[in-house]
């Protein structure tokens, strides 16, 4: 049983009030910076993306060895760019709204092939960073040598030699998994008490041992990095400190730019890009926002999704503490079906790269997250998990909140000019017996779920 801490002196401030009260909030970032001053003054730069980005290229005949469904992609780990006008209307009905604005879109990350998830991108590249680091210190690869002979014999029986270790709620456990035993390393996955059994079962299909925990992620975290200090051979990924995985979320921006120009979607300080990045420990949102802020500077507007029950990026925010304070220390609980996002205390690499980039953060309702999968399925026949859902009430809280019509105003923005990229991040393999519960729990929610929204 999850017991909550003494709330600390954190509590009096009036905006701890408001999350402890778990009411839906857009928060705004006052410490949000243009993206000149903010970019140089972080510990990465434009070289680093272009760096993960490439390596994402030279493996692609080693992904497309491993994974054949990647070959018609050329072994890139790619997901759609998807309009999703009939969900803008549905959901306008549902909260019984005017016609929303702006033209959106799905970026459908939870249909990414290998994990099914957004981790797929920073969990393979923090893998791939791992074994060529791995080959090349063996002679096995030169700088210039052929990337396949990363899948020879000898490489197989390098990585065997190796262990690779990672806490999870679920989706990081799947990509590091399902990656590392695919080159041959040996896995263990700590699965924290938030994690879906189907996700435990996959990854023991792929000869993946799983340690399952009764405590939360964070407690998780910190026994398996524990555990992995002990062992010379092992790589602990550390989702709350890997510059690797950061920098395999990143290369999602590119993707992005590219499929914007493809469909013709201007983006410039008069046509704003607004991404809704659902955040569990940050790293995939904070990766993103980072790329984004490269390519496309003050005109992109990042804002992070978590739970009413696992406000933690919002939280390491506002306060400026970051991952010195976690949701616990205000007296929350992890309470949200949105596995994906239970997180108590967010990343303290995340925190700090964020804090001068995102706009800001808004939570969402368990009951909110089921409906609007519901709205996503029944209309654009897009199935997602509970915590996927949580970017696609971002457009609500900007066009149909006080703080939005604010942030709105502050920057000039016609909202008939922006374009809104709901983020999805898990979805594709989840079993069919348990979406159909999701879909039943969202059909089941009331149309008073969007009561607070402002005509």
């Amino acid at each position: 049983m999850r017991t909550r801490r003494p709330a600390t002196d954190t509590s009096e401030d009036p905006r701890i009030r408001r999350l402890r009260r778990k009411r839906p909030w857009l928060w705004l970032n006052p410490n949000a910076r243009p993206a000149h001053e903010a970019l140089p003054a972080l510990p990465f730069g434009a070289a680093d993306l272009s760096a993960a980005a490439e390596r994402f290229e030279r493996f692609g005949l080693v992904l497309t060895a491993l994974f054949p469904e990647l070959a018609e992609a050329g072994g890139r780990i790619a997901s759609p760019l998807r309009p999703v006008p009939r969900f803008a209307a549905a959901l306008a009905a549902d909260a019984a709204l005017p016609p929303l604005p702006g033209r959106w879109l799905v970026k459908a990350d939870h249909a990414l092939p290998i994990a099914g998830s957004i981790k797929a991108r920073g969990g393979v590249h923090e893998v791939l960073y791992h074994a060529e680091t791995l080959a090349l210190q063996a002679g096995l690869l030169a700088p210039e040598s052929d990337i396949t002979r990363i899948l020879a014999p000898a490489a197989r029986d390098l990585f065997a030699r190796h262990r690779l270790s990672v806490a999870s709620t679920g989706n990081l456990g799947l990509s590091i998994g399902i990656m590392g035993a695919a080159l041959g390393f040996r896995v263990c996955v700590h699965m924290s008490a938030d994690a879906k059994e189907w996700k435990k079962a996959r990854l023991r299909q792929r000869g993946v041992t799983v340690i399952e925990h009764a405590a939360d992620y964070g407690q998780a975290c910190a026994l398996a990095r524990e555990e992995a200090a002990r062992e010379p051979a092992c790589l602990f990924v550390d989702d709350e400190q890997s510059p690797w995985l950061f920098l395999g979320y990143s290369v999602a921006a590119r993707e992005l730019q590219r499929q914007l120009a493809e469909l013709a979607v201007p983006v410039d300080a008069e046509h704003p890009l607004f991404l809704y990045l659902p955040c569990g420990v940050g790293g995939a949102p904070g990766g993103i926002t980072f790329g984004a802020k490269h390519l496309f500077g003050d005109s992109a507007h990042c804002f992070f999704a978590e739970p009413v029950g696992a406000p933690s990026m919002l939280l390491g925010l506002l306060t400026g503490r970051h991952a010195e304070i976690a949701i616990q220390d205000i007296g929350l609980a992890l309470e949200t079906d949105a596995d994906g996002l239970a997180v108590g205390r967010p990343s303290r690499l995340v925190g700090a790269v964020a804090a001068p980039l995102v706009a800001g953060c808004y939570t969402v309702t368990d009951p909110r997250m089921y409906r609007l999968l519901y709205l996503l399925k029944k209309h654009e026949d897009l199935a997602v998990e509970p915590s996927a859902a949580a970017g696609c009430a971002g457009p609500l809280h900007i066009l149909h909140s006080a703080a939005g019509h604010e942030y709105l105003r502050t920057h000039r923005i016609e909202p008939a000019n922006a374009t809104h990229v709901l983020w999805t991040t898990g979805g594709a393999f989840v079993p069919p017996e348990k979406q159909a519960d999701f879909l039943a729990a969202g059909q089941a929610v009331a149309p008073a779920v969007w009561a607070g929204f402002k005509k």
